[in-house]
């Protein structure tokens, strides 16, 4: 694999372009709009909707990655299976995962969707902590993507697709309880929880476990994930898009949200994993606590949700490239592992901050 395509050059699109030519790979870089002039790499305005016209560009390189809205993956899936080349993406989005599932049965390339922050690192990170214990009975991935000065009762900025966002907060979610598979409505399950002395709170949203309720089921009795905020905001929440109905209207209130909480610079990602079992028949619990805030990457500074989600992909793409991870079918965020992604060029970045 040394080319790639990547499909929607906003904050993260381009960041993870960056990255990739960094790395070494041929980036052409396409969105709907002109192209940011100093990126290093060839850019051109694409309509992203032509799947016709797409899937005709895709058979002139090795993969893909979608930066797109989580609405139109499905299509360029479709169009990276009819190529036959490898197909990576940050969808949270369960229907569409299971649709690029699908197509992994019969890909010639990889078919890795959810490579993000959650799902997609969270996952990595979770499946370390299992891998530690020789009987895991609990597993809590909890992350929050927070300005680091919230304002105003809602304590919130959307540094993230508003689409996503809305979408995490109305589809039910995935979880192991008592050894078996549940669906559980949307923010729900509320939880307060401290890092570093901040008080958050936690609750259920859709997506950020991926996979892993199939994988572990058998193993892992009980799984949740979990977005955190600050206090207040799930109840603001829960009026907004139930008392009001916004939930009948999510374009709308994705707009309404974004105008009245745009995105900040000064961010910070928060990720709270824990494990509980036994070790040598003594029981134990194992806790990755983090909190990643904006860096210089490829020149400049970069937001804490960008760099995360960017870092995420490039550094599972690195680890294709280099075959540590498989050439073709379905990757499972979980399979990923944590050690050898922290070794790759973008990983690194990982490592390198965060301790609370």
């Amino acid at each position: 694999m040394k080319s790639i395509v990547v499909l929607g050059l906003g904050k993260v699109g381009a960041l993870a372009g960056e990255l990739l030519h960094a790395a070494g790979f041929t980036v052409t870089g396409m969105d709907m709009e002109t192209a940011p002039a100093e990126l290093p790499f060839e850019t051109r305005r694409h309509d992203l909707a032509d799947l016709t016209q797409l899937t005709g560009e895709l058979r002139n390189t090795d993969a893909v990655l979608s930066c797109l809205p989580y609405h139109l993956n499905a299509a360029v899936a479709e169009a990276a299976h009819a190529a036959g080349i490898h197909y990576f993406d940050l969808t949270e989005d369960v229907p569409t995962t299971k649709a690029i599932r699908d197509l992994a049965e019969t890909s010639a390339g990889l078919m890795a969707p959810q490579c993000g922050l959650a799902p997609g690192f969270v996952g990595i990170v979770g499946a370390d902590l299992i891998g530690q214990f020789d009987d895991c009975r609990m597993c809590k991935m909890r992350v929050g993507a927070l300005p680091q000065h919230p304002t105003g009762l809602m304590g919130y900025s959307f540094n993230w697709s508003p689409e996503g966002v809305v979408n995490e907060y109305l589809n039910d979610c995935e979880v192991l309880e008592d050894g078996q598979i549940k669906t559980v409505s949307p923010m729900e399950w509320i939880e307060k929880l401290y890092i570093n002395g901040t008080e958050l709170e936690a609750f259920t949203t859709s997506g950020g476990l991926g996979t892993m309720c199939e994988t572990y089921h058998g193993r892992v009795p009980n799984m949740d994930y979990k977005t955190m905020r600050y206090p207040g905001h799930v109840a603001l929440m829960n009026f907004f898009f139930h008392e009001l109905l916004m939930r009948d209207r999510r374009r709308e209130a994705g707009e309404i949200l974004v105008n009245a909480k745009p995105p900040v610079d000064d961010d910070i990602v928060y990720v709270h994993v824990s494990a509980e079992g036994r070790i040598d028949g003594a029981l134990e619990r194992r806790e990755f606590v983090r909190g990643y805030k904006p860096m210089a990457l490829a020149g400049r500074s970069r937001t804490a949700i960008a760099w995360t989600t960017a870092c995420s992909v490039v550094g599972i793409i690195e680890l294709v490239r280099d075959g540590v991870l498989p050439s073709a079918g379905f990757l499972k965020q979980e399979d990923v592992p944590m050690a050898a992604f922290l070794q790759t060029g973008t990983g690194r970045a990982y490592a390198a901050q965060g301790e609370v």
